[in-house]
């Protein structure tokens, strides 16, 4: 018998420790220092942060599985609220390196075609070759692209979009959000869980609902969002395994971090969104959790609140126990 083959993340962990040998530690943490630093700035579209292999293999050891969790934590969340339906094809704009192809794989069985558009070729080409690791990936497109305005994109079951907005202008973030509305069935945003990463999700989120998708997660509706602008954002959180490289660069000991992520997963499918979802980390006291839940219903506008489950509730209580940061609520 055939051993069963690893997880996604697995694979994809292996295959990337492979990236850096031969490169000095020291080389590969000043290049994530450098990256990151452009990351955090602002980036004109035509100026490929990625410039070669080494800079692409650096910050693919180092970023790539905090965007593949992020990204498989958000499609999770969306297959939920559209159960039975698997997309036949799938484009990854401004993909890289391909980590929301690895997590699409992941999240959904059977064979599609998939494609992933980048401006910087050696990311591509690297992201090819990582590839090679899990046969899922093996009919994989590659190919490159300008990210933003004049972009077309051909009809296609899901888009995804992973923590490419940041680097756009105003103008060239409407133009890809339009560009997957018009070809998509299904498209799924996500970008950092920071304050400017929330901001420019509710900005997608609101051209997306104004093409006619309807919102399938995280929210429980597609009605404006009921955070105040400026008060809080609405973000996520998931764990990840740290890298060797990942402890060099922030000299950390533990062998895990936590990546926050924002994200909008919306579909002209029919869709049944969460009845509310857990917006922040539960708090387990003595005898009781409390929730901090986005919920809405026929009766109320969408509304944040908080909810308190004690040990009275039976089940629901051992469930409230089990419940985390970004799942719906109540279980199902």
């Amino acid at each position: 018998m055939n051993a069963p083959a690893p997880p996604a993340a697995d694979t994809l962990r292996t295959a990337l420790a492979g990236l850096l040998d031969g490169m000095p530690p020291r080389q590969a943490a000043q290049a994530v220092e450098r990256l990151i630093g452009h990351y955090r700035g602002a980036t004109p579209t035509d100026a490929p942060i990625l410039r070669d292999r080494a800079d692409v293999a650096a910050y693919a050891a180092y970023r790539m599985p905090a965007t593949f969790e992020a990204v498989r934590a958000a499609l999770t969340a969306f297959a939920a609220a559209v159960p039975g339906w698997t997309p036949a094809s799938h484009t990854d704009l401004g993909g890289g390196t391909g980590a929301a192809t690895w997590a699409t794989a992941a999240t959904w069985d059977g064979e599609r075609t998939s494609t992933v558009l980048d401006w910087a070729e050696p990311a591509l080409a690297l992201g090819r070759e990582l590839a090679a690791a899990d046969p899922a990936l093996a009919a994989v497109r590659w190919q490159r692209a300008r990210i933003g305005t004049g972009l077309a994109l051909d009809p296609v079951d899901l888009v995804t979009v992973s923590y490419v907005l940041n680097e756009l202008t105003a103008a060239d973030r409407a133009a890809l959000v339009d560009a997957a509305a018009s070809a998509a069935r299904a498209v799924v945003i996500v970008e950092p869980g920071t304050p400017d990463g929330y901001a420019r999700i509710i900005e997608a989120r609101d051209r997306l609902t104004g093409a006619g998708f309807r919102v399938a997660a995280p929210c429980p509706h597609s009605a404006a969002c009921p955070i105040a602008p400026g008060t809080d954002w609405c973000h996520f959180s998931a764990r990840v395994s740290r890298s060797s490289l990942h402890r060099q660069i922030k000299g950390g000991s533990l062998a895990y971090e936590d990546e926050k992520f924002a994200y909008v997963a919306a579909t002209r499918l029919p869709a049944a969104p969460a009845p509310a979802r857990v917006v922040r980390r539960p708090q387990i006291r003595k005898g009781q959790v409390l929730l901090d839940l986005c919920e809405t219903d026929e009766a109320t506008a969408p509304a944040l609140h908080r909810t308190t489950v004690t040990k009275r509730h039976g089940d629901l209580y051992r469930a409230a126990r089990d419940t985390d940061w970004g799942d719906p609520w109540p279980p199902a």
